[in-house]
């Protein structure tokens, strides 16, 4: 027996909670680290790297749902681990004000949290959808909870900065007490009696070393190559994401509510990116995913361009729908490119997707983390040698768009344009 529809959706909420629970950590406690209490933006960044670079973690976590025959205990014993990770940041956060040295311990404690969560109820939650769900249906069930997981991230952006105004330490551990005790909640009703009667996956009779597969992977040209690409274009990806809401808060002169749900409205733009390119190349057959990986690339740099311009004049009203343009072309790349991943993993030796797609999750975490922490680095410096905080971060934000122009040229040479017109989107954190 196999996952139906109503199963699917279900799951769907698992990953919808993913996004809502990390989407606190790496836009609302970041901006409040920067902005309310002036702390260098690496530190956050390295808090956010820590958390990512953890997800390395990742194979091996479906390595034990695989030999556990069960996932459900590790997509909630995962989401449990998140939920205490991201309470844990908040409370960092408030002790920040009183102590560093405690407050940087906590959060060092509370970020490995989260990256252990992450990996693996993220991983788990994955494998059960690949093992479970008819063929047929899966490219339908990844799209699925993916769009479910970017729906997540974008309404708590939006609620939180709604209910975050006027700032305080007490309602900010409020808000994460609910968010976070909500999320283990529903995943727990959300996969309740979902495994009962479905065939059991088959169990792996030996333990898949990270480094073997990577090792397997890499000596492969294509995938090699596409891997590279998947660094390159991740990191510009990612390279925003630490400073954009205090970009927002001092150049723009937004409140933490308003560059919270700033967050929540590039997350709304993603998610019309990857719906357009999900009707339009899986559903209507228009265009290639290479055509649709290079157009969100080249749309990605352009948006950035627009947001360096504006800092100039510094008009908060037109900083959203520049910061909505990036999200949508960001959400068009992404569902590109993974598709795309998904056609190249599936050609491997030995049907080997489980782990092909394990090495990538943590290559695309490794990836997110330097992204991150280069670009809060950067932002950091620039703002040392440059005369105002519109230059210095108009400057990180113009090295993104860079990247942004080499991944789509490279996206010609390592997505194939017949291939990729039929990649399958997998969601993933």
């Amino acid at each position: 027996m196999m996952l139906s529809w109503l199963s699917i959706v279900r799951l769907g909420l698992v990953q919808m909670c993913l996004g809502a629970v990390v989407v606190l950590t790496t836009s609302t406690l970041n901006r409040l680290m920067v902005v309310e209490l002036a702390l260098p933006a690496v530190l956050p960044g390295f808090l956010v790297a820590l958390h990512y670079g953890i997800q390395i973690t990742r194979p091996n976590w479906g390595f034990l749902s695989d030999t556990g025959g069960r996932r459900t205990r590790w997509i909630v014993g995962g989401m449990a681990a998140l939920a205490l990770g991201a309470f844990g940041a908040a409370s960092g956060v408030v002790l920040f004000e009183t102590s560093f040295g405690a407050a940087l311990a906590v959060s060092v404690v509370a970020y490995a949290l989260i990256g252990l969560g992450v990996g693996a109820s993220g991983t788990s939650l994955l494998a059960l959808l690949a093992t479970a769900t008819e063929p047929r249906r899966r490219a339908a069930a990844a799209t699925i909870t993916w769009l479910m997981m970017i729906a997540g991230i974008a309404v708590t952006a939006g609620t939180v900065g709604v209910f975050l105004d006027p700032y305080s330490p007490a309602l900010l551990m409020k808000i994460v007490g609910v968010v976070t005790g909500g999320a283990v909640l529903l995943t727990v009703l959300a996969v309740w009696r979902v495994e009962r009667g479905l065939t059991p996956a088959p169990r792996q009779s030996g333990e898949v070393r990270f480094i073997d597969g990577l090792r397997e992977v890499w000596a492969e040209p294509a995938a090699r190559n596409f891997t590279i690409f998947v660094f390159l274009s991740m990191t510009a990806y990612f390279m925003q994401e630490l400073i954009l809401e205090p970009y927002a808060g001092l150049v723009f002169g937004f409140t933490p509510g308003q560059s919270t749900s700033l967050s929540g409205a590039q997350n709304g733009g993603v998610f019309l990116g990857m719906l357009t390119v999900g009707i339009a190349a899986t559903g209507l057959r228009i265009g290639s995913l290479r055509t649709w990986a290079m157009a969100g690339c080249l749309g990605s740099a352009g948006s950035l361009g627009m947001i360096t311009a504006l800092g100039g004049a510094a008009v908060p009203g037109t900083l959203m729908p520049a910061v909505v343009s990036l999200g949508f072309f960001n959400g068009m790349f992404a569902v590109a490119a993974i598709g795309s991943m998904m056609a190249l993993a599936g050609q491997g030796r030995g049907s080997r997707e489980g782990t092909r797609m394990g090495l990538w999750g943590a290559a695309q975490a490794i990836a997110a983390g330097f992204g991150g922490l280069v670009g809060a680095a950067a932002a950091d410096l620039m703002r040392v040698a440059m005369a105002n905080d519109a230059a210095a971060f108009g400057t990180v934000f113009t090295f993104e768009a860079m990247l942004f122009v080499i991944a789509a040229l490279m996206a010609l040479r390592v997505i194939d344009h017949g291939r990729g017109r039929a990649g399958a989107v997998v969601p993933g954190e």
